[in-house]
C-alpha cells in the first residue's frame, strides 16, 4: 500500500515538472497567458503542489530517522547530495548560455544556497528559485518533526503562525492592483511559501493511516482539477495568488496532493512505467528544461534555420523530447551517482558520530 501511494506521488511530481515545462515552452513562444487559462495557473500552482509533496515526502521517508543529532546530519548530508550536484550542473550551464559575465557575489549565492535565505530573487535559470525555496524548508523540516514528536499542541500553533504568515502576504502584502512580475519578489519569499510544504507535512502526519476508497480519492482529485479549470479569475497573474482566491487555488492543490497520496489505484504497466520515469527525472525536468531551451533556441537559429525553417510548435515538441531524454539520462548517471554518495557518507558520518559519543 505505501509503495502504490509513493508510485502515485512519482505520477503527480512527474506531471507537475511536465506541465511546468510546457508552460514556460509555450510562453516563450506565444507570451504570457491571463489568470483564466489553465496553463497559466499550472504554471503559478505546479511548483506549490511540488512544495505540497516535499512536505508530504520527507515526512514519511524522515519522521522516524530523526530522532538524534546523527538522524540530523544524516538528513541534511543526504539533502545536500540530492539537491547541490544538479544545481551546480544547471546554473553554470545558465551563465555559459547568457554568455554574460555574472556577478560574483550572486554566484557564489547561488552556488552555496544562500540566496534563498539571503536574496531569493537573484538566480541565473528560471524555476531556480523554487529549489532556494527548498532549501530553507528544510530548515524548518526538523522543528516541523520536532514540535510533533509528543503532542500536536506545539505543532498546532507553529501551523497557525505560518498560516498567518501566508495570509499576510496573501491579503497585505501583494497588491492585486499591480502585477505580479512587479511583485515578483515577495511573492516567492521563502515565507510567503512555507505554508505549502508545511501542508504536505500535515497530511502525512495525520493521514498516513488514513483508509480511503479509491472513489474518494479521485473525488479529491477531480475537485481540485475543476477548481484549476472553471473558478473565476482573470486579468494579471496576481489574480491567482491573492485574497480569497490564494486561499481557494490554494486548497486546490492540496485537494490534488491529498487525492493522489490516498489513491491506492494501481495503473497498467503501460502506464506506469513512462509516468514513475517521469516522476523519478522531474528534478531534471524542472531544471534543465530552460537550459535546453535556449540551447536549442540557439541551435535552431544559428544553423536549424538555414537547412528548413521550423515553425515554432515544431520546435517546442523537438525541443521538450530532448529535455525528456536528457533528463532520464542525467537522472540515472548523474543524480543517482550522487544520492548514492550522499547515502554513503551519511552513514559514515553518523557511524563517526556515534562512535564518538560511546568513547566520551
Amino acid at each position: 500500500m505505501a509503495s502504490n501511494r509513493l508510485h502515485n506521488l512519482d505520477y503527480l511530481r512527474g506531471l507537475s515538472a511536465f506541465g511546468i515545462m510546457v508552460f514556460h515552452y509555450l510562453t516563450w513562444n506565444l507570451g504570457s497567458f491571463s489568470a483564466d487559462t489553465a496553463l497559466e495557473r499550472l504554471g503559478i500552482y505546479g511548483v506549490s503542489i511540488f512544495y505540497v509533496l516535499s512536505g508530504l515526502t520527507l515526512y514519511l521517508v524522515y519522521n522516524h530517522k530523526m530522532k538524534s543529532w546523527p538522524d540530523l546530519r544524516s538528513f541534511f548530508i543526504k539533502r545536500i547530495y540530492r539537491i547541490f550536484p544538479l544545481l551546480w550542473l544547471v546554473t553554470i550551464a545558465a551563465c555559459i548560455v547568457s554568455g554574460k559575465m555574472p556577478n560574483l557575489f550572486d554566484l557564489f549565492l547561488n552556488l552555496t544556497g544562500l540566496f534563498g535565505f539571503l536574496e531569493w530573487d537573484v538566480y541565473f535559470s528560471a524555476g531556480i528559485w523554487s529549489i532556494g525555496n527548498e532549501l530553507v524548508f528544510y530548515v524548518f523540516f526538523p522543528l516541523f518533526v520536532w514540535t510533533a514528536r509528543k503532542t500536536n499542541a506545539p505543532l498546532l500553533v507553529l501551523s497557525v503562525f505560518i498560516f498567518s504568515i501566508y495570509l499576510y502576504f496573501a491579503f497585505i502584502t501583494l497588491d492585486p492592483a499591480t502585477t505580479l512580475n512587479d511583485q515578483w519578489r515577495n511573492y516567492i519569499n521563502p515565507l510567503n511559501q512555507v505554508f505549502l510544504f508545511l501542508s504536505g507535512f500535515l497530511i502525512g502526519k495525520f493521514a498516513k493511516d488514513l483508509r480511503m476508497s479509491l472513489p474518494v480519492s479521485l473525488s479529491f482529485i477531480l475537485a481540485g482539477l475543476l477548481v484549476f479549470l472553471f473558478y473565476p479569475a482573470s486579468g494579471d497573474t496576481i489574480s491567482l495568488v491573492t485574497g480569497v482566491n490564494r486561499l481557494v487555488f490554494t486548497a486546490a492543490a492540496i485537494a490534488i496532493c491529498f487525492g493522489f497520496f490516498k489513491m491506492s489505484f494501481k495503473l497498467s504497466d503501460v502506464v506506469h512505467r513512462p509516468l514513475s520515469i517521469l516522476g523519478e527525472a522531474s528534478y531534471s525536468v524542472y531544471l534543465l528544461h530552460p537550459v535546453v531551451y535556449w540551447i536549442g533556441h540557439w541551435f535552431f537559429s544559428k544553423f536549424a534555420d538555414h537547412v528548413y525553417n521550423f515553425p515554432w510548435y515544431s520546435r517546442v515538441v523537438i525541443t521538450m523530447i530532448t529535455t525528456l531524454v536528457l533528463s532520464v539520462i542525467v537522472y540515472q548517471y548523474f543524480e543517482k551517482h550522487f544520492m548514492r554518495k550522499g547515502a554513503a557518507r551519511a552513514r559514515v558520518v553518523t557511524e563517526e558520530v556515534l562512535d564518538f559519543e560511546k568513547t566520551s
